[in-house]
């Protein structure tokens, strides 16, 4: 059944003001969220009837495992200043652990895209990989990844907006190519992670915002497909459209992965770069 353009703008309305809400409580209510996921571990048998192939199974173990056990965890340890055991999760470790799997998610979709023949997006992926923010001074990794000991422990990672929007539009063109039925969903969960840090005038909050949208999305689609009543957007499939969708993502990607190492050879050898302009 063919859906009409008011059905979209209700359904991803409704979709996108849930997320927002979820990331505000999530946010909020931190030790709420660390439940809230270790309890949604337990849909696990549910997976069966809903994924298949190795890259559902391995997206959702990817997201909602570290959601649960190294997000959740590691705000309470960290704001809570929890003792005994839980001084494990106050180690450089948990930020390590996920500068990694965000690294991971986005490796897991750009080899989905090379295996599609999705090559140009595919590569857009990999320049993402290698300009996640970590180091911002030689000194002190942790000013590009911190979780906040001021309320609520927030999780907070310093990208910048440019990286934010090329995030954006290289994973919707992922989706889009990968299974176009799940666009229309997946953009709602990516103008959420968006808006929420412009809401709130704190761009740092991006990641956040992007772990909480994706993790909520991937739990309801590993136990029910809700989205293809309301937002089955499969009638906008298009080879063109991805084939020029990917060439476009990598001619802005190319010239933001020049741009960020000259910026940061200037952030890491300050001196240096003085040298060579005296000179």
């Amino acid at each position: 059944m063919q859906l009409s353009v008011g059905h979209y703008l209700i359904s991803m309305s409704l979709y996108v003001a849930i997320l927002l809400v979820t990331v505000e409580l999530m946010r909020k209510y931190y030790r709420f969220a660390a439940v809230f996921w270790l309890v949604g571990l337990l849909s696990f048998p549910l997976w069966f009837n809903q994924l298949e192939g190795w890259f559902r199974w391995a997206k959702t173990f990817s997201v909602l495992v570290p959601t649960a056990l190294i997000v959740g965890l590691g705000r309470i340890a960290q704001y809570d200043k929890r003792e005994g055991w839980w001084k494990l999760y106050r180690r450089d470790w948990v930020l390590w652990s996920l500068y990694g799997i965000l690294g991971l998610n986005i490796l897991e979709a750009s080899l989905k895209d090379w295996v599609l023949g999705n090559y140009f997006n595919s590569v857009s992926g990999f320049i993402l990989i290698a300009t996640i923010p970590l180091f911002r001074t030689r000194k002190s990794w942790k000013q590009g990844w911190a979780i906040s000991e001021q309320a609520p422990g927030d999780l907070l990672v310093y990208t910048d907006p440019l990286w934010n929007f090329l995030y954006t539009t290289w994973n919707l063109a992922f989706v889009y190519a990968e299974n176009p039925g799940y666009a229309a969903s997946s953009f709602c969960i990516l103008l959420a992670a968006e808006l929420y840090p412009l809401l709130k005038k704190r761009p740092e909050l991006y990641v956040m915002a992007r772990v909480y949208t994706l993790a909520l999305h991937i739990l309801i689609r590993s136990t029910y497909d809700i989205f293809t009543p309301f937002m089955d957007s499969s009638v906008f499939a298009s080879e063109w459209v991805v084939n020029y969708w990917g060439g476009i993502n990598l001619a802005l990607h190319l010239p933001y992965l020049f741009w960020y190492f000259i910026r940061r050879r200037k952030q890491l050898f300050p001196a240096e770069v003085h040298s060579n302009q005296t000179i």
